[in-house]
């Protein structure tokens, strides 16, 4: 009896995988069948060699297109076991995923799914209503549930502190002009499938914002739209950070975003002060934590909107010829 995914099951969970958050929304995955499990890996194609030098945003957003590829098995009633990094001869294979015992999704696993199609980087101003308690507590544990941690800045002193990290790294990155025209590679102000509509860019910056935003050609905002004076800042964080440890931190985000998506919240990602090392390593010893910074978000209540283009399907699919 073939015990494996089938291409059937591997179509449709890819199709909730490809929702996952991406640098630029560059969409840097690849999916395929190999033996009866399903392979996610790096597409070297769609790197990012000024912004993203390492490959830890790659290994980032294949690690929540991971987490997304879990829950469609998840709640198809297939679970899937994963390994990561299979295969240390090909570093570009991020994760094997093989069929588990099935069992009925939890509640937990239905609600995060159907967040999926809601969830969207909101680079708008947010609602001054604060998050409350109880949502703070689930952002928190959903980390916890993926072994990372999530440290959530609260207090003017707290935030104005990361801020000041935040822009000193928004610096450093726009005097390079090859990060600078990698950017705008990736703005897209006609309809397409990757990268950054202009539309969805937020706001352009001003001299009174407290925190910093990339130029993805936003249109000026409102009067009186000024972002939050004291927003609920979040760092979410792994026990190392190793290639590994990447890919288990961008299935933690993942399942934060969609926890706050699944709470009426809106969130946007700072990852500036995470892209420059010494800023990156300031902030670990602002934060008095043991491991890594991975990610920054700013979490509120923000103006509905849609999540940015997708490619189809197709064009991310690795399936296996068959003879004629």
């Amino acid at each position: 009896m073939d015990t494996g995914f089938t291409a059937a099951q591997l179509r449709a969970a890819a199709a909730d995988a490809v929702r996952a958050p991406s640098l630029h929304n560059t969409q840097p995955w690849r999916f395929r069948l190999r033996d009866g499990g399903i392979e996610l890996s790096i597409d070297p194609a769609r790197r990012l060699p000024a912004t993203d030098p390492s490959g830890w945003g790659a290994r980032i957003a294949c690690g929540a297109a991971l987490f997304n590829l879990r829950l469609a098995l998840a709640v198809a009633g297939t679970t899937g076991t994963v390994r990561l990094r299979p295969y240390p001869a090909e570093p570009d294979v991020v994760a094997r995923l093989v069929p588990d015992v099935p069992r009925r999704p939890t509640p937990t696993e239905q609600s995060l799914y159907a967040a999926i199609p809601r969830r969207f980087s909101n680079r708008a101003p947010f609602w001054p209503d604060p998050v409350p308690a109880d949502a703070r507590w689930r952002l928190g544990e959903a980390a916890r549930a993926e072994q990372c941690w999530l440290e959530l800045l609260i207090g003017a002193s707290a935030v104005n502190a990361f801020a000041e990290i935040a822009r000193s790294a928004h610096r450093v990155l726009e005097r390079d002009p090859g990060y600078r025209d990698e950017r705008d590679e990736w703005i897209r102000r006609e309809p397409a499938p990757d990268g950054v509509p202009a539309t969805a860019g937020g706001p352009q910056s001003e001299p009174q914002d407290l925190l910093p935003a990339r130029a993805f050609g936003g249109r000026n905002r409102a009067p009186g739209r000024d972002f939050e004076p004291e927003p609920l800042v979040a760092v979410l964080g792994s026990a190392g950070n190793t290639a590994t440890d990447q890919l288990v931190a961008g299935q933690a985000l993942q399942r934060v975003l969609l926890t706050a998506t699944d709470a009426g919240l809106s969130v946007s990602m700072l990852s500036q002060p995470i892209e420059v090392p010494g800023a990156r390593e300031q902030l670990r010893l602002s934060l008095g934590r043991f491991g890594t910074p991975q990610m920054v978000m700013r979490i509120g209540y923000g103006q509905p909107g849609v999540a940015t283009p997708r490619r189809t399907v197709d064009e991310v699919l690795d399936l296996p010829v068959v003879p004629a």
